[in-house]
């Protein structure tokens, strides 16, 4: 039950994401792009660069901060997974760079942190 529990969570907080990035003037191309190589959460793009966003989503901050969760294998799975993107779509010579968005919600409020061009 806590599994389905926690995808719930992060579908909630993947559309809060994309509601936060729709309103910050990013379109939105592509969610949960799955590739044998790994998943992005959200695809945008804004004036000058394609975007690839990791979406972290928690209730608290008892198990640190949303960010922390996304480590050098998760990484590695996001930019292998952006690579068959940027080649399935052309996108070679195009701007590109990964987000992280942390989602924080609970029974009152929700709050957005997002961090831009967070590794390479």
């Amino acid at each position: 039950m806590n599994n389905y529990h926690n995808k719930e969570i992060g579908k909630i907080g993947e559309e809060e994401a994309c509601k936060y990035l729709e309103n910050s003037n990013y379109e939105i191309l592509n969610r949960n792009f799955l590739s044998y190589n790994g998943e992005i959460d959200i695809v945008a793009k804004n004036e000058s660069d394609y975007i690839f966003v990791e979406v972290k989503t928690r209730m608290s901050k008892k198990f640190g901060n949303p960010v922390e969760s996304v480590n050098k294998y998760k990484q590695k799975h996001i930019v292998n997974a952006t690579k068959y993107y940027v080649y399935k779509n052309s996108l070679e010579n195009k701007n590109i760079r990964f987000d992280i968005i942390e989602v924080y919600i609970n029974k009152k409020n929700k709050f957005i942190n997002h961090i831009k061009n967070v590794f390479i």
